[in-house]
């Protein structure tokens, strides 16, 4: 039955009042790729758009930059920002995706001058999963630590723990009044982490990544494992396995903050997350970290957005969509804070420490930290191993999106020859990006991830972003595009978002662009400083992804007639196929444009299909007055 219903989609579909009787008896069909497939369930899009944006950054990232930054006060720029630059641009995002139905690179149809654009997309993703998997490596290797009645990084005396080793709760438990000069010791779960996991003091610096760590290298390719089976079957698996890794996340997050909030001392860190400090609001860092923090936490510019929304019905309400994940998204980040704080004020209380001198971000809350905080509490091993098993969740949420762009992106730029091989094709990209992640496993492969981390989405992704932005305002052009979004929806976008995308949101991220650039520092890991050839590989790694919007527009004007100007003029204008996947979707200015189209006008096929005129076929046809209104006031 797909078989036979994807070779009725795939012929063009002619009124039978236009079809002479000689036509009726021939086969209109024409050969077409294999349908590439929408979600399965009513909740797939929603879901899997919620597990991408809620991710490590939600929890190691947001609650350290919002008591850094004002504490409660962070939360008035975060949510402007989140306003500005956030919300626009996500609603963009899915738009273009589901409008086109098309990858990241394909979808460029509409501007195809400006497909490099994608090209730096694709390049950005690729190298973030490389080095995001191995984050999940890391949890899967503390996952099954966990699974032990005794901490392994509980206590000194191992064979990786140093004279420098000091297990705090042997002096809390002894007699606390010994003076201890404590300032030069090192916890155990700091050298577990360090010194047994990374085993870093194989290596001397970036230039000497040393041996391969071989318990790292099998939890890397468990991670890849685990990610490729999860996608399959493209979304139509990915978007069931999500029912899970994006909702269990919560109840563990709920079950951390449950507990939390019961420790003694849970009050001193939730007051030392949350005291507003309004003074900072006047310094601009405050609000350019509220921007990136919504910048990289919603994971605009990645395309995982756009890919995901490619799989939607036409008339998705991704409006909708758009408001329920963007402050899901937030909340979550408030409510993890909440979590993490509450133990940390507990272990603070238990050290003797203020807050600030345990509060930390990024790996050094998740494996340093937070497992400390663990060992502190009664039944450790299950509450480490909930804590890593919510980090898994989540971070393969986000791995699956990045996947799933690289796939979608290269499969629907050769669907002829890939789409009926997509399950072999993701294996080979991800068995071709776990040997590039191999280097990650060595000895001195934190200090690759730390420069992959700093450099591969970092000023790359915000000119790609900006660049989009402005193509599809100004190049496209605004009024085409809402009158696009009119046709999914039967509405076009307020002033609130046509103020965004043309002014507001690109204005904000160049903002970020140019304090990035003057606010720079070189890569550091510790007290370990990275050399001056490591620091521009990493300048190269941002630029490359920079320089495919000009060689993306180099390869489409080479590819125009004419002059100059005329192959810009050209290059710049949608493909003659761009638009809606679907002929029946397709009114107005997209009328019989499809290869092999026969039909005249799709809305006649809505009404002998349907029996009569929608919601949606009134739309077409107000779309279709306002083009013809257009083009007679073009000609007076």
């Amino acid at each position: 039955m797909k078989k036979i219903r994807q070779q009725q989609l795939c012929k063009p579909v002619t009124p039978e009042l236009l079809v002479s009787p000689s036509s009726q008896d021939g086969d209109l069909g024409s050969q077409c790729p294999e349908d590439r497939g929408n979600w399965t369930g009513r909740l797939d899009f929603l879901l899997s758009c919620i597990g991408y944006c809620v991710g490590l950054g939600n929890v190691w990232r947001f609650p350290y930059r919002a008591y850094t930054n004002g504490g409660g006060a962070f939360l008035v720029p975060y949510f402007i920002m989140l306003a500005i630059c956030g919300i626009p641009i996500f609603f963009m995002e899915l738009s273009l995706g589901q409008f086109s139905s098309l990858g990241p690179l394909a979808v460029w149809k509409i501007s195809p001058l400006f497909k490099g654009i994608g090209m730096g997309t694709i390049l950005i993703v690729s190298l973030v999963a490389i080095y995001y998997n191995m984050i999940i490596a890391y949890v899967l290797f503390y996952l099954f630590a966990s699974l032990t009645s005794d901490l392994p990084w509980q206590h000194c005396g191992n064979w990786w723990n140093t004279e420098l080793c000091l297990d705090h709760r042997v002096i809390k438990a002894g007699n606390t009044t010994l003076p201890v000069n404590i300032s030069n010791t090192v916890s155990p779960s700091e050298e577990y982490w360090s010194r047994y996991v990374l085993h870093i003091q194989g290596s001397s610096g970036i230039g000497d990544p040393g041996r391969i760590r071989w318990n790292l290298c099998l939890c890397l390719l468990l991670s890849w494992t685990i990610v490729y089976l999860c996608i399959l079957k493209g979304v139509k698996s990915s978007g069931k396995v999500v029912y899970f890794t994006a909702t269990f996340p919560y109840l563990i997050l709920v079950m951390l903050l449950i507990r939390g909030v019961t420790l003694e001392g849970a009050w001193k860190g939730i007051y030392f997350y949350l005291t507003p400090q309004f003074d900072h609001l006047l310094s601009s860092k405050v609000w350019i970290e509220a921007a990136l923090q919504i910048f990289y936490s919603l994971g605009v510019g990645f395309g995982g957005l756009l890919t995901f929304a490619s799989y939607n019905t036409f008339h998705q309400n991704i409006y909708r969509d758009t408001f329920i994940v963007t402050l899901g998204n937030a909340i979550t980040s408030i409510l993890a804070g909440f979590a993490i704080f509450s133990v940390l004020g507990y272990m603070s209380q238990e050290l003797g420490v203020p807050v600030n001198q345990v509060a930390k971000a990024g790996p050094g809350l998740a494996f340093v930290v937070y497992p400390q905080a663990m060992t502190m509490l009664p039944l450790s091993p299950f509450w480490s191993f909930l804590f890593f098993f919510m980090l898994l969740t989540l971070g393969l949420d986000s791995q699956f999106a990045f996947m799933e762009t690289i796939v979608t992106a290269v499969t629907d730029e050769f669907p002829y020859y890939l789409r009926p091989k997509k399950a072999f094709f993701s294996a080979v990209i991800c068995v071709g990006l776990f040997l590039m992640g191999l280097i990650l496993t060595t000895e001195g492969g934190m200090y690759w991830l730390v420069l992959l981390d700093d450099y591969s989405a970092g000023f790359g992704l915000m000119v790609v972003v900006i660049t989009t932005c402005l193509v599809v305002t100004r190049v496209y052009g605004m009024k085409r595009f809402c009158r696009d979004i009119h046709m999914m929806l039967g509405f076009q976008p307020g002033p609130y978002f046509r103020a965004c995308w043309m002014v507001l949101s690109p204005a904000t991220m160049m903002a970020l662009l140019v304090y990035n650039i003057i606010k720079y520092q070189p890569s550091e890991y510790g007290s370990y400083r990275f050399p001056a050839w490591a620091e521009a590989l990493g300048i190269l790694m941002g630029l490359c992804s920079c320089l495919m919007i000009p060689a993306g527009m180099l390869m489409a004007v080479l590819q125009e007639e004419g002059t100059l100007w005329e192959r810009f003029q050209q290059a710049s204008r949608p493909t003659m196929d761009w638009g809606p996947s679907l002929e029946e979707n397709r009114t107005g200015t997209y009328v019989a444009s499809l290869a092999g189209s026969q039909s005249p006008k799709p809305l006649m096929v809505h009404m002998r299909k349907y029996g009569g005129i929608t919601s949606y076929e009134n739309t077409a046809i107000e779309v279709d007055q306002e083009i013809e209104e257009e083009e007679e006031e073009s000609m007076m």
